[in-house]
């Protein structure tokens, strides 16, 4: 048999394994996690989470093993889901709920995972609170390191599929914390003035965290969401801040699975990659025009389309949001998707943005420095807020905590300084400062490059290579070093983020696991040729 490492429990590995297993050909597989339960993924995890923090996908979107989740939901008990706050009867495929519930479902699918590959003649070895320390490419397949194992154990083949990286617990102080996933959710956290960085999810879930250890929401009789504060934690402010001191908008409503495009095609993109990279980027953009044109006329001329160009886009996708107090924005846009959702009226425009994205993320390998660049800074933007748009619920939370008079948000603005002391962070914006006695980093996973590589052994090949980004191929295999070709499959997502800025869904989780599953299981056939960078 095929000795196959998979380093990471978490949705890429299960996927992975998943399609491994349904190549047939039985392989001896062992999968190492470093938590204590493998199949959960750190972020559905008890440890990482609480159970106000929604996640942002719902059943209808994630890629089922071997149940969808609303059918495992609908297994449970009613006091099994009445823990996380979940009423049976209002389970429905587009619900949000609470991220710790999803990690239940993998944990699950994964044992089932783990018991079908024993039946079909696989060999499985599972080692959880495992962590793996180096992993070495040779001529023979790869040696890997285990933590208090000097000697390593090889395979024929591996698999990195590690997940997010996030600062270690060590990095946080009682005053610090340079994410919510070090130490935050054991922290207690006094009531204070609170600086949270970031807007997004991450930092609203952030907040919640440190909310609930001083007050608890409630729904009054005409549903409406309020907060109620402690006696005595009356001293409890929360800022939340970015440089535009915007909130992300609800999810909306759409088809799904996604109706084709008609102009920006598959076929489009290719001929445009085809033509070479000066121009890609505008060229790129003026089908986005036209593919926006075709969804939602009306709205091109609101916004003047004909006058903007793949710099100027998100300044117009932006305007109206950054002339508007952003709660109040935020409760007339909850009102607007909520409505939409129960006459199942889908935003033709946001759609269409929704749709293009996959699409153009396909060209950022493939654009120059300087449109790289002006990517980043402006078309990547657009279609972030667009596709992580965040649960009704955790607006109406937001709005809340708002009325509760504890939650504000601060626009940084292009410049400010951020000043992390022994007790208290202090940050200096258009010309005033801002202190702050507890400090949370929220702005979520960065990209990470070769030198950020916990595998020594792995990580000294890839940068004699000189490689700064690991390069890997259409079947996430390493490109370099020569001997790691067709051994080594590198799905892990913070170094993928580089050539695919957008891979952090579990819709892609999947689509990495099962590119990779395909060269693994024909690693002859991917290890003798070089292939071009595309997405699958």
């Amino acid at each position: 048999m095929k000795k196959i490492a998979i380093v990471g429990a978490g949705p890429t590995g299960i996927y992975t394994f998943l399609s491994l297993l349904q190549h047939g050909e039985p392989l001896a597989v062992t999968v190492f996690e470093q938590s204590a339960e493998a199949g959960v993924g750190m972020p559905y995890n008890n440890a990482e989470n609480s159970r106000m923090m929604l996640a942002n996908i719902a059943s209808i979107e994630i890629p089922p093993v071997f149940s969808t989740y609303i059918d495992w939901l609908r297994s449970l008990s009613d006091e099994h889901l009445a823990r996380y706050g979940v009423e049976a009867a209002s389970l429905h495929v587009r619900q949000f709920l609470p991220r710790i519930l999803l990690g239940e479902y993998f944990r699950d699918q994964f044992l089932q995972l783990v018991a079908r590959a024993k039946e079909r003649g696989f060999e499985v070895n599972v080692k959880e609170s495992c962590q793996v320390t180096d992993l070495e490419a040779t001529a023979d397949g790869v040696n890997l390191w285990m933590q208090d194992k000097p000697t390593p154990e090889a395979f024929d083949l591996a698999v990195i599929a590690t997940g997010h990286v996030w600062p270690g617990e060590e990095e946080s102080t009682r005053s610090f914390f340079p994410s919510p996933w070090s130490g935050l959710m054991e922290a207690k956290i006094p009531a204070c003035k609170v600086g949270i960085m970031g807007t997004s999810l991450s930092a609203i879930d952030a907040a919640m965290a440190v909310v609930v250890q001083h007050g608890a929401f409630y729904e009054s009789d005409d549903g409406q969401m309020h907060f109620s504060l402690d006696s005595g934690s009356e001293a409890l402010n929360i800022v939340l801040m970015s440089r535009s001191g915007i909130l992300p908008e609800a999810d909306f409503y759409c088809p799904i699975p996604y109706e084709p495009l008609r102009v920006l095609t598959q076929q489009a993109l290719e001929r445009e990659i085809a033509a070479g990279s000066t121009g890609l980027l505008d060229r790129i953009f003026h089908l986005m025009v036209a593919e926006i044109k075709q969804a939602d006329p009306q709205w091109c001329e609101h916004i003047k389309l004909n006058n903007l160009d793949a710099d100027s886009f998100a300044s117009a996708w932006f305007a109206d949001r950054h002339q508007h107090d952003p709660f109040r924005w935020a409760l007339s846009n909850l009102n607007e998707v909520e409505r939409n959702k129960r006459d199942r009226r889908t935003v033709p425009w946001r759609y269409a943005i929704l749709r293009l994205h996959e699409v153009v993320q396909e060209c950022v390998p493939h654009l120059d420095e300087e449109d790289r660049k002006r990517f980043d800074v402006g078309l990547a933007r657009v279609f972030i807020d667009n596709y992580a748009a965040i649960p009704s619920q955790s607006i109406r939370r937001l709005l809340a905590l708002r009325e509760a008079g504890i939650i504000s948000i601060l626009e940084l603005g292009a410049e400010y300084e951020k000043d992390v002391q022994a007790h208290q962070t202090v940050i200096c914006a258009q010309e005033q400062r801002y202190t702050f006695d507890v400090f949370i980093d929220a702005r979520g996973q960065r990209p990470l490059k070769t030198n950020d590589l916990p595998f020594p052994s792995l990580r000294k090949q890839l940068e004699a290579t000189g490689e700064e980004i690991p390069e890997v191929d259409s079947h996430y295999t390493l490109r370099e070093p020569a001997c790691a070709r067709g051994r080594i499959a590198f799905g892990a997502l913070p170094w993928l983020m580089h050539d695919h800025p957008f891979v952090q869904g579990l819709t892609e989780c999947a689509e990495i696991g099962a590119a990779m599953a395909k060269a693994l299981a024909q690693p002859a056939a991917y290890s003798r040729k070089r292939l071009p960078f595309i997405d699958v």
